[in-house]
């Protein structure tokens, strides 16, 4: 049995039956998904029904993003979000034109069912962004900031590859779990469109909203696959600019 994880989806329904595929994934497989499942490409409601789909077949744990949050407010409060609009949510929202409210319900039970983080019996976190408290994620004060905190992801970035992790310098966040994997911040930024590993924290998302591809890797072995560039996968999309 496998633990593959799964970067950010963004509404790329073609590019998540692509890896599912090309990972040869079956029903004894482990799959985490690190959120960010809609904005972004015209499919957002249709890979939530495949997800909900999923859970009846398959071991899932589904992490919850920040633009997952996001949708949830517009699904269940009616709440408006200009930025969310400019940030992949226009194509979300234009989406949900065509699905009626019995549908929508069932997203918004989905969406309420997801979590804050997943931390195995391995000592392997799964969270969407990170978290800031120094002493882990128990100890965090504001939930939010397991769906849009970047400061994690920039501490590894920036870390000097000489320190150890005894060292008195060595970031406290980098030293509590074994490995850490997250999604949010697209590796795309570094110029990237395969997992980044900087110190224990894996990036596996891989630019899917832009013009890479998405990607689902094994946890044990490493090994991984990726859908086609987004871009190509959705001819005459923007996606997310």
């Amino acid at each position: 049995m496998r633990t593959l994880v799964i970067g950010d989806i963004h509404g790329g329904l073609r590019a998540l039956h692509q890896v599912i595929e090309r990972a040869n994934v079956t029903q004894n497989d482990t799959l985490i998904f690190l959120g960010d499942y809609v904005d972004g490409w015209s499919q957002a409601p249709q890979v939530i029904d495949y997800l909900i789909a999923l859970k009846s077949t398959n071991n899932c744990v589904f992490i919850r993003g920040n633009h997952d949050e996001l949708l949830l407010h517009w699904l269940k409060d009616g709440k408006d979000n200009e930025l969310w609009y400019e940030h992949g949510g226009e194509a979300t929202a234009l989406a949900y034109e065509e699905v009626d409210k019995v549908r929508k319900q069932l997203h918004i039970d989905f969406l309420l069912s997801l979590e804050d983080y997943y931390l195995d019996e391995k000592n392997r976190l799964f969270v969407h962004a990170g978290f800031t408290n120094m002493n882990g994620i128990r100890y965090e004060y504001f939930a939010k900031a397991f769906y849009w905190d970047r400061t994690l992801w920039e501490t590894a970035l920036s870390l000097n590859p000489t320190l150890k992790p005894n060292d008195l310098l060595y970031p406290k966040r980098l030293t509590l779990y074994n490995e850490i994997y997250i999604g949010h911040t697209p590796v795309t930024r570094i110029n990237k469109t395969v997992p980044v590993q900087k110190a224990c924290v894996w990036n596996i998302d891989t630019g899917a909203a832009f013009k890479g591809p998405l990607t689902i890797m094994d946890v044990d072995t490493k090994s991984f696959w990726q859908s086609e560039p987004l871009n190509q996968l959705y001819f005459g999309e923007k996606g997310r600019n």
